[in-house]
């Protein structure tokens, strides 16, 4: 029987849309932040009680893995206080890989072709079935990597602090470092080795190694030649280096005669807390010196590498070393006439490159309005602090400088819910905003006015 459109029932016309991964991830790490705060409210877990205003804060911060406190660990925190912030920072870490890797793959067979692919092209990885041995090749490769930095740390602290503390705080530093959450002991940072060559090798390595990704660790484990290697892993690669050369150089060039931070130190030390200081804005969050002692060049550049941030699928956050990668390419693109981007004798296409564009847009919009939020309710703090303090929230670096106590109750909330959505961010964004969808309309093309 023929019955007009508007009757139909429409039941039956939907197709099922299963779960939505954005939302299972972002509840996995709301659920994994309200039970690490009420841990760290027990009675057990401190050495004086902490409100649960501070165990929500501590508890974010270590899940998103920033490294932003209002507490110092050493003396708030009992030892199995401390081991379950560190818990907290290895599941927001190397977790968010693993459980990203798992919901993909198992919703994959619940996504459209369109989705499935992007799924695939997010992972970098294209067997889909075989979800067992993606994850085991995760774990192992985590591992390995942070025992290594156990086993090299133990020869700096061990020989300093006994075999006890020392054992102890190499796995701290270890697993903060890789996890890039710029988590310490002690509640002046790495001040005290500033200038420790061993140290600052040990910890900026695997906090290059942890920023890097997943998806390039194991292409390199596998391929002995730079040509072998998939684009997305040369331009992570050669963004990393550039970047951490340019930061190496502006930090040594704008702080070496600066009293508040290089001058007090010999030349060796000076070295090594530049280098140290051109890997932690990339979402390490240590720092070696009074970070709010720096010159406003120094910052400002520093506030430039942590919304650069590290590498897709990696345990850093910020925009994407190959977002901004694709960014300069696509506008060397533009100065030199092409329609497209081409690097390494590849070309990236005008999806991905919108793609990037969305992405900057949105993480600025995010850093914007949180900014706002701040000075509206700390409006007594300076600008430059609550800017600098905002991005290294989004971006979830750590870095602060010393105003992160000192805001208000509500300041601190909207950092809570910046490191949040700068944690979830792209994984939100690959579920939500990269769903191809049919265009069944073209419309003419429009003369707009640019520039």
């Amino acid at each position: 029987m023929w019955r007009p459109t508007w009757l139909r029932s429409r039941r039956h016309d939907r197709k099922p849309t299963g779960f939505n991964p954005a939302s299972l991830v972002a509840g996995s790490f709301l659920l994994m932040i309200l039970l690490g705060a009420a841990a760290l409210q027990s009675d057990w877990a401190t050495r004086e009680h902490l409100s649960w205003h501070q165990a929500l804060f501590t508890a974010t911060s270590a899940v998103t893995v920033t490294g932003l406190s209002v507490i110092d660990v050493q003396q708030s925190l009992t030892l199995p206080g401390q081991l379950v912030l560190l818990l907290l920072i290895q599941l927001g870490g190397i977790g968010i890989m693993t459980f990203a890797a798992l919901m993909m793959l198992l919703l994959g067979h619940q996504l459209g072709i369109g989705e499935q692919r992007v799924v695939r092209e997010a992972m970098n990885h294209t067997r889909v079935m075989d979800l067992g041995w993606l994850v085991k090749r995760i774990f192992l490769l985590v591992l390995t990597i942070e025992l290594f930095g156990v086993f090299l740390l133990m020869n700096i602290m061990v020989p300093v602090d006994g075999w006890i503390q020392g054992v102890y705080q190499s796995i701290f530093y270890s697993v903060s470092a890789f996890n890039n959450a710029g988590f310490a002991l002690t509640s002046e940072g790495m001040v005290g080795q500033a200038g420790h060559w061993p140290l600052a090798l040990v910890l900026g390595s695997l906090s290059i190694v942890g920023g890097l990704g997943f998806t390039v660790l194991s292409e390199i484990r596998l391929s002995a030649s730079w040509k072998t290697l998939s684009l997305h892993s040369r331009l992570m690669l050669s963004g990393t280096a550039t970047l951490l050369l340019l930061g190496f150089l502006v930090f040594a060039l704008c702080e070496w005669n600066n009293p508040d931070t290089l001058a007090p130190y010999s030349a060796d030390e000076k070295l090594a807390i530049s280098f140290f200081h051109s890997v932690v804005p990339r979402s390490s969050g240590f720092n070696m010196i009074d970070v709010g002692g720096m010159t406003m060049a120094a910052t400002m550049f520093c506030i430039i590498l942590m919304f650069i941030g590290a590498g897709t699928n990696s345990t850093g956050g910020g925009i994407k070393v190959t977002t901004f990668m694709t960014l300069v390419l696509a506008t060397r693109a533009f100065l030199r006439g092409r329609s497209e981007p081409v690097v390494f004798g590849r070309t990236i296409g005008q999806e991905l490159v919108l793609k990037a564009l969305a992405m900057v847009f949105i993480a600025m919009m995010i850093v914007m309005l949180s900014l706002f939020a701040l000075t509206i309710t700390d409006p007594e703090q300076e600008f430059l602090d609550l800017f600098f303090e905002t991005v290294s929230a989004c971006a979830t670096v750590g870095l602060s400088r010393g105003i992160t106590s000192d805001l208000s109750d509500a300041g601190q909330q909207v950092l809570m819910v910046a490191m949040f959505i700068g944690r979830i961010g792209p994984l939100t964004l690959v579920f939500l905003l990269a769903r191809p969808q049919l265009q069944r309309i073209r419309y003419a093309s429009g003369d707009v006015h640019i520039g």
